[in-house]
């Protein structure tokens, strides 16, 4: 008989996905992964990103430009209080928590020509939406170089 479960497949479901899959061995990059899912527009004269942070606020959010990536860093504390509602008993443990107290980061490439001043960011209902400008390369002058003729 199948008794439903509050670890949902296993006790052991994610124990053994290291193995499995050896692309998850890194712990921090999966959960930054996770909670910094990303979706990337192009349009003519831009990028557009758009990173769910859910549970996060506007000042636990920072965006960097270094060496040409832009570094999204964001990070959240909690206090583990013992009035907690759901820990008035006593006898009450848990036995799993899921929720992520920490910090998470992700860098972009946006290239060298960039400037903190090109990039535009607002963060609004839990999504970071960054827009960053494309750069086209400017045309090198082609100079005509005459060597001097003596005579």
């Amino acid at each position: 008989m199948l008794v439903p479960s509050i670890f949902g497949d296993s006790l052991f479901d994610t124990f053994f996905d290291d193995f499995r899959k050896p692309s998850k061995a890194n712990h921090s990059s999966n959960v930054a992964m996770n909670l910094m899912k990303t979706d990337v527009r192009e349009t003519d004269s831009s990028y557009e990103l758009d990173i769910d942070l859910p549970g996060y606020k506007k000042e636990d959010v920072s965006a960097k430009l270094t060496d040409g990536y832009l570094v999204i860093n964001a990070s959240t504390s909690s206090e583990n209080n013992e009035d907690d509602e759901n820990s008035k008993e006593e006898n009450s443990k848990y036995i799993r928590r899921e929720r992520f107290f920490g910090s998470c980061s992700r860098s972009f490439y946006v290239g060298e020509d960039i400037t903190e001043e090109d990039i535009k960011a607002r963060f609004e209902n839990g999504v970071l939406k960054i827009s960053v400008p494309k750069k086209q390369p400017e045309p090198e002058i082609s100079q005509d170089k005459y060597i001097a003729i003596e005579g």
